[in-house]
């Protein structure tokens, strides 16, 4: 998992791979206020956004995930929120397994979550190794305005 602000993408672009530059100058490019909500195509299904609006919730009624052929890049255009992270392991309970269709697994509770505050600005890179618990309310349920990437695990082998 990486945690950063956009502000410092230039200071750090050489230290990630290509799919993640990629990813990270669309986000650049963009008027992310405009755009509107759904899916935007960059490379295929090597790399595509999905811009999102909603209402943020409380912790317990968001469940934690994690993805195989994916990794996340979570963007907050505005608002601010939650999102929790543990290191995967092999013995948590699976809620629901939505690999084969939409490349998400739930998981029941991961031991140790931490909890990472993202406010506007700001962005989270998850891998497959890493079980994230996104879209939790910051204080109190509040509107947020994100872009996830979706950056194919193959292309950045």
């Amino acid at each position: 998992m990486i945690l950063g602000h956009l502000s410092n993408w230039h200071k750090e672009k050489q230290l990630y791979s290509a799919p993640i530059q990629k990813a990270m100058a669309w986000l650049l490019e963009h008027d992310l206020n405009v755009l509107p909500t759904g899916r935007h195509e960059i490379d295929g299904d090597r790399l595509f956004a999905m811009v999102n609006e909603y209402v943020s919730e409380p912790r317990d009624k968001r469940r934690a995930e994690a993805h195989r052929k994916y990794a996340d890049v979570q963007y907050i255009v505005s608002g601010a929120e939650i999102i929790g992270y543990a290191r995967l392991e092999d013995n948590y309970e699976v809620l629901e397994d939505k690999l084969a269709e939409k490349d998400a697994i739930f998981y029941k509770n991961p031991v140790d979550e931490s909890e990472l505050i993202l406010t506007s600005g700001m962005y989270g890179i998850f891998f497959p190794w890493d079980v994230h618990r996104p879209n939790c309310c910051a204080a109190s349920p509040a509107p947020v305005r994100k872009v996830v990437l979706k950056v194919g695990m193959e292309s950045l082998k």
